[in-house]
């Protein structure tokens, strides 16, 4: 699943007196997305439903599992090494602002393939274009969440920020075509909802959802083998309760998944991410977002039926 990934290590002489100890992350898991069989189309067409689903069915995404640091700082710092609040206050805006332009453009295309019904009609037709969508995903998320160089060097950073943005919100909404309007602005409402509480509740809270890194790499297991699992028996036979069961698992882990990188990106905490990886923090928070409107218009979409 859609999956945030974290960034590896990065050098902290610019924010500690200290440097941190020497030491990468391991080799990152492919990034969230929405996998399906090549050479067939993302989505049911009308009037060609699958094996024992009502017509319009649309098949659940399969998300990948996020990639949890291991427990140690390389590649963080500690809660003692952010003595410069302005430099984390400068961070956290610029994440902000780039999440909220993100966020804008996905919101704008899902508003044109739900409401331009030409639109929605055509990409369902042609699911060839989902693909090379899906291909332009899947390459710039690797690039943004494997290379170093790309990632912190302007403007190529952002230049594949927006490629990965665009490309992920065709996807987005694309899906989004084979619910009704009702149930799209049902889940964006809800989506909405739930991230700001999630953020407020982190900038509140005492608890630090930092050191729970081993529970959020179980977690990621749970979803990718329960998305596994629901893509195989969906394909022969369709099983309201499991397709459910697996949506309700989604929203539920990438809600949490918000609440951890969101504290990741705040600081003060035992795990934090650095200002210089910007790009990172604004793609993790981003795909969580995303990952959690999928999955509500799943559900909502369900219980229109």
């Amino acid at each position: 699943m859609s999956r945030s990934d974290f960034p590896p290590s990065y050098d902290d002489s610019r924010l500690l007196s200290n440097p941190q100890p020497e030491g990468g992350y391991p080799a990152s898991a492919p990034p969230y997305g929405f996998n399906a069989s090549p050479g067939q189309p993302p989505y049911p067409q009308p009037n060609d439903p699958y094996h024992g689903q009502p017509p319009g069915y649309s098949p659940p995404s399969l998300p990948v599992i996020p990639v949890i640091p291991p427990g140690d700082d390389g590649g963080f710092t500690t809660t003692g090494g952010f003595d410069d609040i302005s430099v984390r206050h400068s961070f956290i805006r610029k994440v902000y602002l780039i999440l909220a332009s993100q966020l804008i453009v996905t919101a704008a295309i899902v508003a044109i393939f739900t409401f331009v019904e030409p639109v929605g009609a055509f990409v369902r037709k042609n699911p060839a274009i989902y693909w090379v969508s899906y291909a332009i995903y899947f390459v710039t998320h690797i690039v943004l969440v494997c290379c170093q160089g790309p990632r912190r060097r302007f403007p190529w950073n952002l230049i594949l920020l927006s490629i990965f943005t665009l490309a992920l919100s065709f996807m987005t909404g694309n899906i989004a075509s084979y619910y009704s309007t009702r149930a799209v602005f049902l889940a964006l409402a809800i989506t909405v909802l739930v991230s700001v509480a999630v953020t407020v509740f982190c900038f509140q809270t005492k608890v630090d959802f930092t050191k729970c890194t081993g529970f959020f790499c179980v977690l990621g297991i749970v979803v990718f083998v329960t998305g596994i699992i629901t893509a195989i028996v969906l394909s022969f036979k369709y099983v309201p309760w499991l397709h459910m069961l697996y949506a309700a698992i989604g929203a539920i882990a990438f809600t949490l998944f918000l609440a951890y990188h969101t504290q990741l990106l705040i600081g003060n905490r035992k795990l934090s991410i650095g200002p210089e990886e910007y790009v990172f923090a604004a793609l993790s928070l981003y795909v969580d977002i995303v990952q959690i409107f999928i999955f509500l218009l799943q559900i909502i979409g369900f219980a229109e039926r």
